[in-house]
């Protein structure tokens, strides 16, 4: 058989409030989806069997009963209510849940019957096939077995309810299977328990538009589709025979990568549900159930979703279509300020993985062209200082760095000034672009002069007296909170330093002294198993705890939250200095199988169990872990170890308090 991956959980996980966190997700390719608990409580309103691909949620459920000879039912559904009931409790009769290659299955079980349902989505449609196969039943025994279809039609960031109006499903939903009938009733407050821990509304109402049924035997199935694409004629296969193909693709995707661990295969697969297709051009959805796609994100992500799965001939793709950033830097903008350095960045790395001079080539004029837009200064509010050279962000946009969360009074972490790792990634891209006009035996000689003129006074102006590098230089003016305003240098413990020493033209690459310190730092007060936090615990305005309503949320959402997609230049930044890496993914790997379950959740809580939270399907979370786990491997092949006996690394030391000069902006 060729090489799978699995994830199987028993019957105590199904049915303990593990069961009701643990998330599957499987995808269309195209920006649909399906996912939920493994016990099948809705706890989300995104949860459904199809969602398409403009985030509409259509299928909510299909509601199993199963009456066995004699009369007996059983109702293996599970929903919660607005009243705080939790009826039917289907998922106490679960055996099993595993995903196999990608495809979930569930398994109930009374005595000698066993049924099982898959689901699996044709890649390229947005359909979903839901199918039911009595597995084991005594010899010429028969049951029935009835699914319920709750229906909706609604934006997947909302709610629907009975008193919005009639809902008519025949233009935008396709239901198909055998035994039609129809129902028509409204389920009325369906309840979702995490968007009530959002601080959001938890009800909706779902239709019953009608059951399915038929008499199964061992060893037959029951399967029902549904599709939103109702225009197009062209026959879905039947449900088996999507399930099968969708478990060859994921075969064929892992193969393609070249993995071999557990983890990489899991990984390998979670990348793919990122990576949809927009009309014939590649794109990354930053997260599930419900971001879309952002410049930053996947650019940020790139090299790990198309490099390290063996997806370099999509990758050119994407890139090819990005070609066009310079002119909308300086059109309508782009909505952050730093996304088309990630684009330079993710250029670089796909020549420099692939070889392809003949991309290359082609791609010379469009990075050289974001370079020229930000010496014009660009429609984000970046312009560059003419005294350093350095890239400096105006107080009107200082909500656009990769801290971005915003309240109706302005950014929460406002960034105005020179950013640290804006000008890391600054530095980083004159010096991929003269790299790349060398490739392309073009003369480089100004680039890199200007290039060591922005590392020379990056180093100057970014060196503070702490330790560690200055979050913000020229920040403000900003209140502080003893008082006092002005332009300052935010001398703030965060992440963002760690571009300076691990990007290919790092500014501080050089700065021996400087990198271990600024490393020692990170280590101590910033390093968590899951990631590294967005600001170190002894820093005025630390929240460890990320909960609640929208406004707690984003207040420390960049304010000691932690995000996984760190690992990655703390990986890299590491591997630069020599020193031993192979045991920081092993928490975060044991993380695969909590949540999104195969992927890797968008952030965690800063204070200890670090409790995940956020999307927990993150683009930039698994790319991070694919490029560790390949730094990592290609490190201990270098020093002629295998990984995992390299060394050992402290994950955590919680950093003592620290009286602060400044204080928070």
């Amino acid at each position: 058989m060729p090489p799978g991956s699995v994830m199987t959980f028993g019957p105590h996980a199904c049915t303990t409030p593990a069961g009701f966190e643990a998330e599957w997700l499987i995808t269309d390719g195209l920006g649909g989806y399906a996912t939920g608990t493994i016990a099948g409580l809705r706890t989300r309103r995104y949860h459904a069997l199809l969602v398409t691909p403009s985030r509409q949620v259509a299928l909510a459920a299909l509601d199993p009963v199963l009456r066995l000879p004699g009369g007996t039912e059983h109702r293996l559904a599970v929903h919660e209510w607005g009243s705080g009931a939790l009826d039917p409790t289907g998922h106490h009769h679960l055996e099993s849940f595993e995903i196999l290659d990608g495809v979930p299955r569930w398994r109930w079980r009374f005595g000698e019957y066993v049924l099982e349902r898959e689901v699996a989505m044709p890649y390229g449609r947005n359909a979903v096939a839901v199918v039911h196969r009595l597995v084991a039943a005594p010899p010429g025994a028969q049951v029935r077995l009835t699914l319920s279809a709750l229906c909706t039609w609604r934006d997947a960031d909302g709610e629907r309810f009975a008193t919005d109006g009639e809902l008519v499903v025949e233009d935008v939903l396709r239901l198909d299977g055998p035994g039609f009938a129809p129902t028509g009733e409204w389920y009325l407050d369906a309840y979702h328990r995490e968007e009530a821990a959002r601080g959001l509304n938890p009800l909706e109402d779902l239709w019953a538009a009608g059951t399915f049924a038929a008499g199964l035997r061992a060893g037959d199935t029951l399967t029902v589709t549904a599709r939103s694409d109702v225009a197009d004629e062209t026959p879905l296969p039947d449900g088996p025979a999507i399930v099968e193909a969708a478990r060859r693709r994921a075969r064929k995707l892992i193969r393609q990568a070249g993995v071999k661990t557990t983890a990489e295969r899991l990984l390998t697969l979670a990348a793919d549900a990122f990576i949809v297709d927009r009309d014939g051009t590649p794109d990354v959805i930053a997260g599930y159930p419900w971001f879309g796609s952002y410049l930053r994100d996947t650019m940020t992500a790139y090299e790990g979703l198309f490099l390290h799965t063996g997806r370099a001939a999509e990758g050119a793709r994407l890139l090819r279509a990005h070609a066009d950033l310079a002119t909308r830097m300086r059109g309508e903008g782009l909505g952050d300020c730093d996304g088309p350095l990630w684009y330079v960045h993710a250029v670089d790395r796909h020549i420099a993985h692939t070889g392809d001079g003949d991309l290359g080539a082609e791609l010379l004029p469009a990075v050289e062209s974001v370079i020229a837009a930000y010496t014009k200064g660009t429609r984000d509010g970046v312009t560059v200082d003419p005294l350093d050279g350095l890239l400096a962000l105006d107080a009107a946009h200082a909500g656009r760095t990769w801290m971005n969360t915003r309240l109706p009074r302005g950014p929460v972490t406002p960034r105005d000034g020179k950013p640290v790792e804006l000008n890391a990634l600054w530095a980083n891209a004159l010096g991929a672009v003269a790299a790349l006009r060398e490739r392309c035996g073009r003369d480089a000689s100004v680039v890199h002069t200007r290039r060591d003129a922005v590392r020379a006074q990056f180093v100057k102006r970014f060196r503070a007296p702490d330790g560690w590098l200055y979050d913000v230089v020229d920040a403000g003016p900003a209140p502080y909170p003893k008082g006092g305003s002005g332009v300052h240098d935010d001398s703030v413990l965060r992440p963002n330093q760690l571009l300076a020493f691990s990007l290919p033209y790092a500014p501080a690459a050089d700065e021996t002294r400087l990198r271990d310190d600024v490393l020692r730092a990170v280590g101590e007060s910033l390093l968590t198993p899951l990631g590294l936090r967005t600001l170190a615990p002894s820093e005025y305005g630390y929240l460890g705890a990320h909960r609640g309503g929208v406004v707690a949320r984003d207040t420390a959402y960049h304010q000691g939250t932690v995000w996984p997609w760190w690992l990655g230049p703390y990986v890299d930044a590491l591997c630069a200095a020599g020193r031993p890496v192979d045991a920081l993914p092993v928490a975060i790997e044991g993380h695969l199988g909590e949540c999104g379950l195969g992927s890797v959740s968008e952030i965690a809580e800063g204070d200890a169990p670090y409790r995940p939270t956020g999307a927990p399907f993150s683009a930039r979370s698994v790319a991070a872990l694919l490029h560790a786990r390949t730094v990592i491997r290609q490190n201990c092949n270098v020093q002629g170890a295998r990984p995992g006996t390299s060394g050992k690394v402290k994950l955590a030391r919680e950093a003592g308090p620290r009286k602060r000069r400044n204080a928070l902006r």
